[in-house]
């Protein structure tokens, strides 16, 4: 009778640990939109720099991991990859100069899903009828949140949040099967300092810094980025591939109740209703993917 109940006790810790682990990440991941929209509106910060001290201390940050975790010596990861790292930190941060931050979120979200969902199915694996459906629902709020109108986004922002959202789907697919993926996303991290420390010498008269835009910076690369990725690729391994998918589904909806929480934002019609739409139009493909 004792062990049984040191049993159940032990198998609800190993899953109020996974929750809280979860729970953790996809806090941190949210922050990312929020400390960025922070740091452009607050601070005097500019993208280029925001960009390249996020990667510098995100790339220390899971150095630092790699190595006090104890495992083998060396980093993974390659260039192509890192590339699409940079492209989506640069276009993530200069989005955020004219988005909110929930807007952002979204759309970075439902690039990143509709890039990754289009090339399975361009690999031969077919959607079934709902999936389509759902595709379809997730991409038309992706168009009807950027149509022009009085509460539509910044266009050239929107452009810029697809493209980063785009770039990390390439990235994601890319790094599918590369080995142990903390040491591949931080060795990608220490590549992708070479071309953000190239754009910001050519964009050094329009350098701009000051301290809490720096912080936001180090917190957003070493916080949100380094220690989220660490803690998201500790509870992965306890989550079955749909619900790790699913619980992504939380980011934007985090960001943008901190963006109104922190940021004094509004939520629009047009955002409730694109949200709804993006949202859940890709549960549907990843439910549907589950029952299959």
């Amino acid at each position: 009778m004792v062990m049984s109940i040191t049993k159940i006790d032990c198998a609800l810790m190993s899953r109020l640990r996974l929750t809280l682990l979860t729970l953790f990440a996809m806090t941190a991941f949210a922050g990312n939109s929020l400390l960025c929209r922070m740091a452009l509106k607050h601070s005097g910060i500019d993208p280029a720099s925001f960009t390249t001290i996020r990667i510098v201390s995100g790339a220390i940050t899971l150095w630092l991991i790699v190595r006090v975790r104890g495992g083998t010596s060396g980093l993974l990861g390659n260039w192509p990859s890192a590339l699409a790292l940079f492209v989506y930190a640069a276009a993530f941060s200069f989005a955020y100069v004219s988005l909110s931050a929930g807007t952002g979120a979204l759309l970075l979200f439902g690039a990143v899903q509709a890039t990754m969902i289009g090339y399975s199915s361009w690999a031969g694996n077919r959607l079934a009828a709902p999936q389509k459906l759902g595709l379809l629902v997730a991409l038309g709020g992706l168009v009807g949140l950027m149509l022009p109108g009085l509460s539509a986004p910044a266009p050239g922002g929107s452009l810029l949040m697809v493209a980063a959202g785009v770039s990390w789907g390439v990235y994601s697919l890319h790094g599918r099967g590369g080995g142990d993926p903390l040491r591949v996303t931080a060795g990608n991290f220490m590549r992708a300092v070479v071309p953000a420390a190239f754009v910001s010498v050519a964009t050094l008269p329009a350098v701009s810094l000051d301290l809490s835009g720096v912080g936001f910076a180090v917190a957003s690369g070493a916080l949100a980025s380094g220690v989220g990725y660490a803690i998201w690729y500790t509870a992965l391994p306890g989550l079955k591939v749909t619900s790790a998918a699913t619980i992504q589904l939380s980011v934007p909806v985090i960001a943008a109740m901190a963006g109104i929480v922190f940021l004094n934002e509004e939520l629009s019609l047009r955002l409730f209703i694109a949200s709804c739409a993006i949202l859940g139009g890709i549960a549907l493909v990843v439910v549907q993917r589950r029952r299959s």
